[in-house]
């Protein structure tokens, strides 16, 4: 299944911790990216498809200001980068080396890339808040790449922040973090998503009008008859 507009406006309004709630019940229970972190307080949840950056440790001969004109760098795979995908980068959370600064993410913005996703930093810190890009990572640093990192390639399956991401993979994020949607799995997130959205804010309205939580939380037979009823 695709990852049409529809589905975007769908994920949308749903939260990272009910995607894994839904996956958990489905046996998936790594898909959660330790280290990535909004940036930015308040960035709005976004959802995309999965464009994949991989770094491994630097190595003298290669990690090298020369290696930023090769024809494998990150400034090479940025103009691979189509709109609405979410830059997804596996630094190996190494967090003492920036993997973007502000002039790539200018041009990430410039591409309509719709966030970047990373278990590792960024440097240039008030310049990548500068260009708007949204971005998770996990924290900021100011030596470049190639101090700590080698740049090997996009387009290829990645660990980030210990978790498996397979190109065009579905990434949302939002303020409790980034998590992964196997293709596999959409069409199942987009029924079962929303409705665990409207049941949780039905159990928040129950709890807000002095409801106690066992029976309620989770429901049991008579709460379930009761929600069923609501939704009529």
């Amino acid at each position: 299944m695709s990852l049409t507009p529809e589905a975007i406006k769908t994920l949308s309004r749903v939260s990272t911790a009910t995607i894994t709630t839904v996956l958990l019940k489905k046996g998936l229970r790594n898909v959660w990216m330790r280290g990535s972190r909004p940036l930015r307080p308040g960035q709005p949840r976004l959802v995309g498809p999965a464009f994949t950056l991989r770094f491994v440790p630097a190595r003298e001969d290669l990690a090298t200001p020369e290696s930023w004109s090769s024809p494998i760098s990150t400034r090479t795979a940025i103009e691979a980068m189509p709109q609405g995908c979410i830059a997804v980068v596996d630094a190996m959370g190494i967090t003492d080396a920036g993997i973007f600064g502000d002039i790539l993410c200018a041009r990430m913005v410039q591409r309509g890339v719709a966030a970047l996703v990373t278990d590792g930093v960024v440097r240039d810190l008030e310049g990548v808040l500068g260009t708007g890009l949204p971005v998770w990572c996990d924290g900021f640093a100011a030596p470049p790449s190639v101090a700590g990192l080698t740049f090997v390639g996009w387009g290829e399956p990645i660990g980030c922040g210990g978790v498996a991401v397979f190109p065009n993979d579905v990434i949302v994020a939002d303020q409790d973090g980034a998590v992964v949607i196997p293709q596999a799995f959409l069409e199942l997130m987009l029924a079962e998503g929303a409705e665990q959205e409207r049941m949780e804010a039905w159990i928040v309205e129950q709890v807000n009008a002095g409801a106690v939580l066992p029976g309620l939380y989770p429901m049991n037979a008579e709460t379930k008859a009761r929600y069923a009823a609501s939704k009529k």
